[in-house]
């Protein structure tokens, strides 16, 4: 029925998870500063929503990090320190590893099979590297290492890394020296290489680098034996 065509499908996610999904959208593109507050009522009026929902998108946000809550001031978008980046760096490495740890266990062709796909995911990133656009390179980077987390076949390690990855963004927007080069998408390639080789030990060495800032001290693997994913009996 051509009736039919012209009707749009039903926006089936509740009003409180389209708020969340707008400010975080808004704090990553930095439409919201760190330290900005993000008044309930004022966003409840720009919206033409009940309070409710506006308290709920908010809960969400704080609940990952993004916002956080000031007694008896109200809600704040959350400063990014050093130390945050840092946190999130450490805290995806440990994810990462542990999705690797599963791929580095199958054999050669299954192995070939998702170096191929990562290998692929690197393509978004050059595009973005031509264009120098890097908003576009940060979502095709993250977009990479999610997909390197869905191999591990883990909802919980892939939900966990969902938060992890806003994260990222927003600090990734937050320093001013990651600039868009081919050096970058080497480095990617070089990642999923290593997953087809197997060898998982350089993989987690290179992935420290890769996820390390020159300015910010994260944890040193230098001269310690590395452990990945699960410790199994």
């Amino acid at each position: 029925m051509v009736g039919l065509q012209s009707i749009s499908a039903i926006e089936s996610r509740s009003t409180a998870v389209i708020i969340a999904d707008q400010l975080r959208e808004g704090i990553i593109a930095g439409t919201f500063e760190s330290g900005d507050q993000i008044n309930e009522a004022q966003l409840a009026e720009r919206l033409e929503v009940s309070r409710g929902p506006v308290r709920e998108a908010l809960h969400r946000l704080v609940q990952e990090g993004l916002l956080e809550g000031r007694p008896n001031r109200g809600v704040f978008v959350k400063q990014v320190t050093h130390r945050d980046i840092a946190e999130v760096a450490e805290a995806r490495e440990v994810i990462e590893c542990a999705a690797a740890e599963v791929v580095v266990g199958h054999g050669a062709a299954e192995r070939s099979r998702i170096a191929d796909a990562l290998v692929a995911a690197t393509e978004p990133m050059a595009d973005a590297v031509r264009r120098g656009d890097r908003a576009a390179l940060r979502r095709a980077d993250l977009g990479f290492h999610a997909l390197l987390v869905a191999q591990g076949a883990n909802r919980r390690l892939e939900r966990a890394y969902r938060t992890l990855a806003t994260e990222a963004l927003i600090a990734m927007s937050h320093f001013d020296g990651w600039e868009p080069d081919d050096a970058l998408i080497a480095e990617h390639v070089r990642l999923a290489e290593l997953l087809r080789a197997g060898d998982m030990e350089a993989f987690h060495r290179v992935l420290h680098e890769h996820l390390a800032i020159d300015t910010i001290e994260l944890h040193t693997h230098d001269d310690e034996p590395l452990r990945h994913g699960r410790v199994e009996a």
